[in-house]
């Protein structure tokens, strides 16, 4: 049934001081994909059948480009599983799709039309006794797994690929001692960069890297030590690397913290976003950062669903919880997770023509028929009773 215009008020906004436009983010748990205005309206909702394997991003074109969890995903305990990609119209029809079992995570639209994704590859036997660190006896079935690169044409035919164990040493990239050893790299990020280089996020390591295009060697990395389980690397227009440092197992520490912090190439941190009480500004794994065009920074606080927008002098101006919670998680109950969001200026040539009135916008709740067999106490269950 259609509820009309139905919003969650933005929870500070200061418009004299905020970059301006509209927000997209995929809940975890569903349902779809939301795009807001500054005042937390809704404005736009993709339907999707599955929740996403990550996130989606808005194409220049004013189609969506959606990761998702398909149910033949091979490695479904593995974070950021997912296994489709789909493009997406405004009106919610599926332009294009590629499809593999071990897609992961992240995902780019290059401006050759071609696309750069992320999958979960087998270490060779060989290469996997000599890795270093993790949980002594925790490995997938006797395997680690890694990842790889790959550029696909819009055809679905592979051109390029990166694999993880041709360019790590497994004896110095050593994972986090903490972690169990089913996945050396975890590779959560894929940002390709003007020249064609791919910055990237080695979570196991702790570490942010760039990967040479066409010599496929790491050019530049840094982390370790100031690092601690890292997400969403993006170069800015200085030349400098915005990244979300989460601080799980962070050295030292025995609560967690995390921050956002803006480095330079010789490894400088050159600005730092950060609460004064840990306990109010942790996200321990998902999350995001991205710079706007104003200078401020719109930050994703992943567990809890809180976006901010601050400003260089760390003001927060702007202020969003998505208000769509799901008991579906088994860590994590009742919960509210996006892993990122991304802000789309009103000039955004993907928004272009597009009626964004919050007043015309409205959506459906719909209730599934029960599964054969489905007791009605976990339906009860699931909607949060």
């Amino acid at each position: 049934m259609n509820i009309g215009h139905v919003s969650r008020p933005s929870v500070c906004y200061v418009p004299s001081k905020t970059y301006d436009g509209y927000t997209l983010f995929a809940p975890m748990r569903g349902p779809g994909v939301w795009l807001i205005d500054m005042k937390g309206n809704f404005v736009h909702h993709w339907e999707v059948s599955h929740d996403p394997a990550c996130h989606g991003v808005l194409l220049e074109n004013g189609n969506l480009l959606y990761a998702g969890k398909s149910p033949d995903n091979a490695l479904p305990e593995f974070g950021g599983s997912g296994g489709e990609l789909l493009e997406i119209d405004w009106e919610g029809n599926i332009v294009w799709e590629y499809r593999d079992p071990y897609m992961h995570h992240d995902f780019q639209r290059l401006p050759s039309g071609n696309t750069l994704i992320l999958k979960y590859v087998p270490t060779p036997d060989h290469i996997a006794a000599k890795i270093k660190g993790g949980i002594p006896g925790t490995e997938r079935e006797g395997i680690i797994w890694a990842d790889s690169f790959q550029e696909i044409t819009p055809d679905g035919k592979v051109v390029w690929e990166w694999l993880t164990h041709e360019h790590l040493d497994p004896e110095v990239d050593a994972m986090c001692p903490l972690c169990p050893r089913h996945q050396w790299t975890h590779i959560n990020a894929c940002c390709a960069l003007p020249n064609g280089d791919i910055l990237t996020s080695i979570h196991q390591l702790n570490t942010i890297a760039i990967i040479d295009k066409n010599s496929k060697d790491l050019k530049w990395r840094w982390g370790p030590g100031e690092l601690a389980h890292q997400h969403n690397p993006t170069i800015l227009d200085n030349g400098n690397i915005l990244v979300f440092d989460n601080g799980a197992h962070r050295p030292g520490r025995v609560v967690g913290f995390s921050r956002v912090l803006e480095v330079d190439l010789k490894g400088q941190i050159v600005w730092e976003f950060k609460e004064e009480a840990a306990l109010l500004y942790y996200s321990s794994f998902i999350s995001g950062c991205q710079r706007l065009p104003n200078g401020n920074t719109l930050i994703c606080e992943g567990t809890i669903g809180r976006f901010i927008e601050v400003t260089p002098e760390k003001e927060v101006v702007w202020e969003y919880v998505c208000p769509f919670y799901s008991k579906k998680h088994p860590v994590w109950g009742l919960s509210n997770l996006v892993f990122r969001a991304h802000r789309y200026g009103p000039d955004y040539a993907g928004l272009k023509g597009k009626n964004l009135d919050p007043n015309a916008f409205k959506f459906g709740l719909y209730r599934k028929p029960l599964a054969e067999g489905e007791p009605v106490e976990k339906r009860l269950t699931d909607l949060g009773y």
